[in-house]
C-alpha cells in the first residue's frame, strides 16, 4: 500500500518542493495539503511549476487518515501546531523547522524526535516515529566534517558559506528583493547562526572527547538556490589518506559523493546530492561541500527520511537531474 501523507504549510518554498517530490513518488499517496491562506485554491495556482502535474486543492482542514505528516511551518510554529492540534500518535511526524533539532528540545509529550541526518543517524531514523529534519547550512557543513569527527581529527574549524535567496523563505524582506540581491553579497549572523547548535551536537556525537569550536560566517548570495561551504582546519594527514577516509565513510550513503575535482553549485542544484572536495596546502585542510538548500537541505532530505522510516528504498522519488545547463 502507498504511504499516505499530509502536508502542513504547503504554500512556501519547502512546501512546494515537497509537493513536487511527493506527487511523483511511486510509493506515496498525497492525502491533503494544508494552507489556511490558500484553502480551496488549486495547488498549481500557487506553485505554478506544478500546472499539469496535479489537480489537488489546498485544504483548510486536517485529516487523520494518513501515515505521516510533514510540517513545513516557520521556525517556532511546529511545536505550537502540535500542541494545538490532536495529531494521533500513530501518525509519524517529519518537521522541517528547527523546533526539535536540539537534544534539549527533542521531546514533546509522547513524541520523541530523532535528528534526521541519514549519514549520521540512519539506523535511528529507520526506527523513528518523529524526525527533526536538519537545517540547510547545518546539513552541508556537517557532511563536510563528519568523517573527520569519526576519526577524531577535528580541531577548531573556520567555515564560510554562501546561500541562495530561497534560504530566507518566501516572505519578502529588505534583503530578498531582486534589486538588493542582484550583483550583491553580504555576510550576516556572523559567528551566531542558528544552525551552530545542531552542528555542534552532531560533531560531539562522533567525537565526544572535546568541544569543537565552529567559527561560521554565512553569506547571502546573488542567486536563488544552493549552498557552497568551505571549512578550514589544521590537519597533518596527507590528502590521499583523507580522501580515502571520506570515501569509506560515505560508501553506503547514496546522496553524498566525494570527488578530487573542483566542485560547484550546478552539480547539485535540483538534486538531493551533496558533493565534497578536499584541498590540502601544507598543514591546512579545506573541505568544500555543496548542496541544494531546498532539497538535500530541506524537502529532499525530508523525503529521504520518510523513505527510511517506512522501509522504502532510500533513493525512491529522489533520482533527480541537476540543472547543469
Amino acid at each position: 500500500m502507498a504511504t499516505r501523507v499530509g502536508i502542513i504549510g504547503g504554500a512556501g518554498y519547502t512546501g512546494g518542493e515537497l509537493i513536487r517530490l511527493l506527487i511523483h513518488h511511486p510509493g506515496v499517496s498525497v492525502s491533503f495539503i494544508h494552507s489556511r491562506s490558500n484553502a480551496g485554491k488549486s495547488v498549481h495556482s500557487v506553485h505554478q511549476d506544478l500546472l499539469g502535474d496535479t489537480d489537488i486543492k489546498f485544504s483548510g482542514e486536517l485529516n487523520d487518515d494518513i501515515d505521516v505528516l510533514f510540517l513545513c511551518l516557520g521556525h517556532g510554529e511546529s511545536k505550537k501546531f502540535l500542541e494545538e492540534n490532536n495529531i494521533a500518535e500513530k501518525i509519524k511526524v517529519i518537521d522541517l523547522a528547527n523546533d526539535f533539532r536540539l537534544s534539549q528540545d527533542s521531546k514533546l509529550e509522547a513524541r520523541n524526535f530523532v535528528y534526521g541526518l541519514p549519514e549520521l543517524n540512519r539506523d535511528k531514523i529507520k526506527n523513528a516515529n518523529n524526525v527533526a529534519n536538519p537545517g540547510c547550512f547545518a546539513t552541508t557543513i556537517q557532511l563536510g566534517l563528519l568523517p573527520l569527527a569519526k576519526a577524531g581529527l577535528l580541531k577548531e574549524i573556520y567555515t564560510t558559506g554562501i546561500t541562495g535567496s530561497t534560504g530566507a523563505g518566501q516572505s519578502l524582506t529588505s534583503t530578498s528583493h531582486f534589486s538588493w540581491r542582484e550583483n550583491n553579497i553580504q555576510a550576516y549572523k556572523t559567528l551566531t547562526h542558528q544552525h551552530l547548535g545542531e552542528i555542534g551536537e552532531s560533531l560531539k556525537q562522533l567525537q565526544p572527547s572535546e568541544d569543537i569550536a565552529v567559527n561560521f560566517v554565512p553569506w547571502r548570495g546573488d542567486f536563488t538556490r544552493g549552498i557552497f561551504i568551505s571549512s578550514q582546519i589544521s590537519c597533518e594527514k596527507d590528502v590521499d589518506g583523507l580522501n580515502k577516509l571520506y570515501e569509506d565513510f560515505y560508501a553506503d550513503h547514496p546522496f553524498t559523493h566525494v570527488t578530487k575535482e573542483p566542485i560547484f553549485l550546478k552539480q547539485v542544484v535540483n538534486t538531493n546530492k551533496c558533493v565534497i572536495q578536499l584541498e590540502k596546502v601544507e598543514n591546512m585542510l579545506v573541505v568544500h561541500s555543496a548542496a541544494d538548500n531546498l532539497l538535500k537541505g530541506a524537502s529532499g532530505q525530508a523525503v529521504q527520511n520518510m523513505n527510511l522510516m517506512f522501509g522504502l528504498d532510500e533513493t525512491e522519488g529522489l533520482n533527480l537531474k541537476a540543472n547543469y545547463f
